[in-house]
């Protein structure tokens, strides 16, 4: 079953960080298991606010252009969940994650981003 992405930026924006999230959007607009690729303004953040955008509705033509511009075109934040597994925002994030049907979650930054990565995917496999 086709299921939804959300890809979102955090940490400083790099001189790369937009032609990364280019390719994650691009490829995933492609892929026939992903139905909706959803881009998460200021990162998690704005999973957890419900601010997203749908990067299928964007110009293919703009979304190019990420490519070769730096900084982070989807906002970025310095926001890092809890320390603590037992913290009610991890079910909730989970909730909304199966409420807008997401099989796929891409996050674009440095050390703290994939700090977010590995508590959302160790909080996945631990939650009943």
């Amino acid at each position: 079953m086709a299921k939804n992405a959300i890809v979102g930026q955090s940490g400083g924006p790099t001189s790369v960080i937009n032609a990364s999230a280019y390719g994650v959007i691009d490829t995933a607009l492609k892929n026939p298991n992903i139905t909706r690729v959803l881009g998460a303004e200021h990162g998690i953040k704005g999973v957890l606010e419900d601010k997203l955008y749908d990067m299928g509705q964007e110009d293919p033509a703009e979304l190019e252009l990420l490519k070769y511009t730096p900084s982070s075109a989807l906002g970025s934040c310095r926001y890092k969940l809890p320390e603590s597994l037992e913290d009610p925002v991890y079910p909730e994030l989970f909730r909304k994650f199966e409420e807008m049907n997401i099989g796929w979650f891409f996050y674009i930054g440095g050390n703290d981003s994939m700090d977010t990565v590995d508590a959302v995917s160790y909080t996945h496999l631990t939650l009943p």
